[in-house]
């Protein structure tokens, strides 16, 4: 296998989610020899991590034209998703894409078609909480029917950074992220989390979405995620995405005969107050159940009827061989959310490095696809008051 430290990537995008992947990366021993995005932050970016070569301007497809670049990480808006992947595969680049692959289904069936093409480059799409151990180890114990016949799965993912009205990001404009907003973008990482640990893809929704805020106030220039803004520099604007969606979902069977046709509910809200980064989620079987939550990423809950319930602790017995190979430290040290980038990248990079060999467990163009269909199956259920198919 080709070492990692002989691939050299180049990221598009100085947002929140750009440094995150560029730290990965550099952790893994991976070469970020790029960055892409406008030319005041791409300069700044690269000199705080040290990119030789700076794009400006968002000229990626100079990035593209560069020997010194192997894979590209798109942490671009969404809207620009597609374009950006199909021409980095057409300039023979492997590609890791952030969520959503793009912004209709007939635009990310594009890039399913494009990767299907005889020796295409790999192509991830970054869903990383599959890359959580405890994520993969209930993957297993749900493969092995440790938990029997899955019934139902319920959770939520709660943030509060747009809980008020002067909260602003690119996000909450659906010709910038997509018109599904709360559910698009942290919705669907609880279901591409659930749908990885069942080994089963949700083929029906029927979902209700709200908008509390139906006036915001933005800046008159962009900021970055999370940041800090003036309000006495802010002018209204009309909100056309939602605040927070309540979801059912039914899922299909999974090849191991564990699942068949379970059921799912999730809320998701980004006006939750007090909820920083929460993804919760319950999977209950005949024989028994596994809870987890993001912000305790290191511990799962095993439930039993007739034994007592056991806490699972990573790095120790009952959550170890499992997740061997996506996890790094001992018992004790947690690892959490950039680790989980971290070994998302590892994933990639190594399937890459073994000439395919490796197993796929990233998300790949058609997951991404999938989860833009039940975007849109969400946004119509919600339209008509009907269940809808996938």
């Amino acid at each position: 296998m080709t070492p990692l430290h002989h691939f050299r990537a180049g990221i598009i995008g100085t947002g929140f989610i750009g440094p995150v992947h560029i730290e990965g990366l550099k952790r893994l021993g991976v070469q970020v020899t790029a960055i892409c995005g406008s030319t005041k932050n791409a300069k700044a970016t690269a000199e705080k991590w040290g990119i030789p070569e700076v794009y400006g301007d968002y000229d990626y497809e100079a990035m593209y034209r560069s020997p010194n670049v192997d894979v590209v990480h798109i942490t671009s808006p969404n809207k620009v998703h597609v374009e950006q992947s199909l021409a980095a595969l057409a300039a023979g680049k492997h590609v890791v894409c952030e969520k959503p692959l793009g912004m209709t289904a007939k635009e990310t069936a594009k890039v399913v078609a494009a990767v299907k093409k005889k020796d295409a480059p790999v192509f991830a799409v970054n869903y990383m909480c599959r890359f959580f151990p405890a994520v993969l180890q209930m993957r297993a114990m749900v493969a092995r029917g440790e938990l029997g016949q899955i019934m139902h799965v319920q959770g939520h993912f709660f943030q509060d950074w747009l809980l008020q009205a002067t909260d602003y990001n690119w996000r909450l404009l659906a010709s910038e992220g997509g018109k599904l907003r709360a559910v698009g973008d942290i919705g669907t990482h609880w279901i591409d989390a659930v749908s990885f640990i069942l080994g089963a893809k949700a083929t029906n929704a029927f979902a209700h979405i709200e908008t509390f805020h139906k006036t915001r106030y933005r800046p008159t220039g962009e900021v970055q995620t999370f940041a800090k803004i003036d309000p006495a520099t802010m002018v209204p604007y009309k909100v056309d995405t939602e605040d927070f969606g309540s979801l059912l979902l039914k899922f299909g069977k999974a090849k191991h005969g564990f699942v068949n046709g379970a059921h799912a509910n999730a809320s998701i809200s980004q006006v939750a107050a007090g909820w920083k980064c929460d993804l919760r989620l319950g999977i209950y079987g005949t024989k028994g159940s596994v809870q987890w939550s993001l912000q305790q990423p290191n511990e799962i809950l095993v439930g039993r009827r007739d034994e007592p319930n056991q806490i699972l602790q990573r790095a120790t017995a009952g959550f170890s061989e499992d997740v061997k190979g996506f996890t790094d430290y001992p018992g004790g040290h947690p690892e959490g959310f950039p680790d989980s980038h971290k070994m998302h990248s590892r994933a990639v990079y190594e399937h890459i490095a073994s000439g395919r060999k490796t197993p796929v467990l990233f998300a790949t163009a058609e997951d991404g696809h999938h989860e833009v269909k039940l975007c849109e199956a969400v946004l119509k259920s919600s339209k008509t008051k009907r269940w809808v198919k996938v």
